[in-house]
């Protein structure tokens, strides 16, 4: 199969960083099952639903940084299948949490002389020399999740996630209304760009105190154990702001079995987070719309060939978040999040 290589646009100098462009899709569900987003997973879409496109068959690596059995990893997959299926895309998953391992995840994409790569860049230095060798080789790159500060820099397409450090603020100004004055803030792997930078986007706005605790995100009951000795060791303590679903609902434990006051609050979103949203048990949760950057990092790289299309313009990134999960409007994402794709 020959690949068609299209020129970029040429970038404008002085561009804004961080501009929200409004991508809308019309998002076709597949009802495939999702893997663990387990270490090295590889996979391909489910069986292509009647209505697909009828371009030529091509082949897209979907490379992340997934930590085993992070369900927010199932989503973005879920959403990546979706875009496959439309587009008579074989999707080829795979994810490693070691940032060496997860470039030669990259290189083997390279290998296999995929036509185009979705990667995730978590910790982009351990990237930026095989990013650029898929690039050598022709094969067009975006990214998605991680990386919003160095995607052009590194040369990729365009980028699909939300602006980290604009999470961060947003969810500090909205604990500026819940009356808190002490938040630990509990990160689960550290070093990875993503959260350090969403904690200190909180300490940016929050008018209390934000301390950071860190954690394995790898070892649920540590993490329990841990921040349940945080709580007790300083009772000052009185919001939890945790960085992913899974954590969230350890933190719920760990302040209930450790007999405090605490509130959690969160990002990312699952169906047994939204639960627990609907009981009271978290307060809210900033939702950046994993399914939406799976679907449109891959339905982007379609469109590149097909269409000679820039996902926007190549000079800004494609925002699919912030946007806050609580009480008031939780009923409407859970019927979705019941399906896995919120």
């Amino acid at each position: 199969m020959s690949r068609i290589s299209l020129p970029r646009p040429p970038r404008s100098a002085g561009s804004p960083r961080v501009v929200a462009v409004v991508a809308t899709a019309a998002l076709t569900l597949a009802g495939c099952s999702s893997s663990s987003g387990g270490k090295k997973a590889q996979e391909e879409a489910a069986d292509v639903p009647a209505g697909k496109a009828g371009t030529p068959r091509m082949t897209i690596a979907l490379v992340t940084h997934a930590p085993a059995g992070d369900t927010f990893w199932d989503t973005v997959h879920k959403g990546a299948q979706a875009a496959a299926a439309k587009d008579n895309v074989k999707l080829i998953y795979s994810g490693d949490e070691n940032a060496g391992d997860q470039a030669n995840l990259v290189q083997n994409a390279i290998n296999q002389k995929v036509d185009g790569i979705a990667v995730t860049l978590a910790k982009p230095d351990a990237l930026k020399s095989v990013v650029a060798k898929a690039e050598k080789a022709g094969i067009p790159v975006v990214g998605l999740n991680a990386g919003l500060g160095v995607w052009k820099e590194q040369g990729l397409l365009s980028f699909f996630g939300q602006d980290e450090s604009v999470s961060g603020q947003a969810l500090g100004t909205k604990l500026n209304g819940t009356g808190a004055k002490h938040a630990l803030c509990v990160i689960q792997a550290q070093g990875d760009v993503n959260l350090e930078e969403r904690c200190a986007g909180v300490k940016k706005t929050f008018r209390g105190r934000t301390e950071i605790l860190y954690v394995n995100g790898t070892d649920m009951p540590s993490v329990k154990s841990t921040i349940n000795a945080k709580l007790k060791q300083d009772g000052s303590i009185d919001e939890v702001i945790t960085l992913g679903a899974p954590v969230a609902l350890t933190a719920v434990q760990a302040v209930s079995e450790g007999g405090g006051k605490a509130k959690v609050a969160t990002f990312d979103l699952n169906k047994e987070l939204v639960s627990a949203i609907e009981k009271g048990d978290i307060q809210f949760a900033v939702d950046q719309q994993p399914y939406l950057q799976g679907y449109l990092a891959i339905d982007s790289l379609w469109l590149h060939r097909t269409n000679g299309n820039f996902s926007g313009g190549g000079e800004q990134p494609v925002l699919t978040g912030p946007a806050f999960v609580d009480r008031s409007n939780v009923d409407t994402v859970a019927k979705f999040a019941a399906k896995g794709t919120r």
